[in-house]
């Protein structure tokens, strides 16, 4: 069983994990250095122990106490309860749902793990806002993609804003980070993998007409908002897809262009 600890000091070491949330530079570097991520809101705190993430500790606002009662019945770790006025003095903003916790970081599997077991993957590359890596997770989790592969330069999915936009998803769909080195994408492609690139030139084919869901193994390939997949990237595809655009417009944020190309990649899907 948890203690339950009331603090009314904010510069109380034990609060150091929950120091400075919105500054996000800040978190960044310490965050994965120092092995932890930090969960918001009841769900969220709940699906992270459900994935097997243990828990450093728990901060509460009073009245929320008794909501997380059998959380803190169960865990061994220290549990703050705090007003609310001092929750946003330490984190740096208004705690809207009352409850954060630290949650200990996994070891991340080698991607070539990953890709074993898996039939449709996403490789992101230099996605680097934390929200749209949070929609994409979970589009990922409710779409049936079984993995996330992610360019050394896309944002923590473990990131607060992260975990949040995706309602925990990130911790349903497992992932791996990829190295610099251009033979990382060959990796994928040896794995059996086609390798999709996703991109709104004239030139690629609508994806309706490429029926990626009828392919044995599907990578889809993602860049970033605005600067879409670089030119190695795309040189690196066997084939590009494109989302057929109507009234004008161009493209789509890359979070919403995601859950289209994963339900067009998706096994099972009733045939036209």
């Amino acid at each position: 069983m948890a203690e339950l600890i009331t603090i009314d000091d904010p510069d109380d070491p034990r609060l150091s994990d929950y120091t400075g949330l919105t500054d996000v530079e800040l978190r960044r570097r310490r965050e994965p250095a120092e092995g932890l991520f930090i969960a918001e809101g009841e769900k969220v705190i709940r699906r992270a122990r459900q994935s097997g993430y243990e828990m450093r500790s728990m901060l509460l606002s009073a009245k929320w106490v008794d909501v997380m009662r059998d959380v803190i019945d169960e865990v061994p770790a220290p549990v703050y309860a705090v007003a609310p006025e001092l929750a946003e003095r330490v984190t740096g903003y208004h705690v809207h749902r009352g409850a954060l916790a630290s949650m200990q970081r996994k070891p991340l599997p080698a991607a070539g793990d990953l890709l074993t077991a898996a039939r449709r993957v996403v490789i992101m590359e230099s996605v680097n806002d934390h929200t749209n890596i949070g929609a994409i997770f979970r589009s990922a989790a409710a779409l049936g993609m079984d993995a996330v592969l992610l360019s050394p330069d896309c944002a923590d999915p473990l990131y607060r804003r992260s975990v949040k936009v995706s309602m925990g998803a990130v911790f349903s769909v497992p992932y791996a980070r990829l190295d610099a080195r251009p033979k990382s994408l060959e990796t994928v492609r040896e794995a059996g993998f086609r390798l999709l690139a996703l991109t709104p030139d004239a030139k690629a084919t609508s994806i309706d007409e490429a029926a990626p869901h009828r392919l044995e193994r599907v990578a889809l390939m993602l860049g970033a908002e605005g600067d879409g997949l670089s030119t190695r990237a795309l040189m690196a595809a066997d084939a590009w897809v494109r989302i057929p655009m109507a009234h004008g417009v161009d493209s789509l944020n890359v979070g919403a262009a995601a859950a289209v190309a994963f339900y067009a990649v998706a096994t099972g899907r009733p045939e036209s």
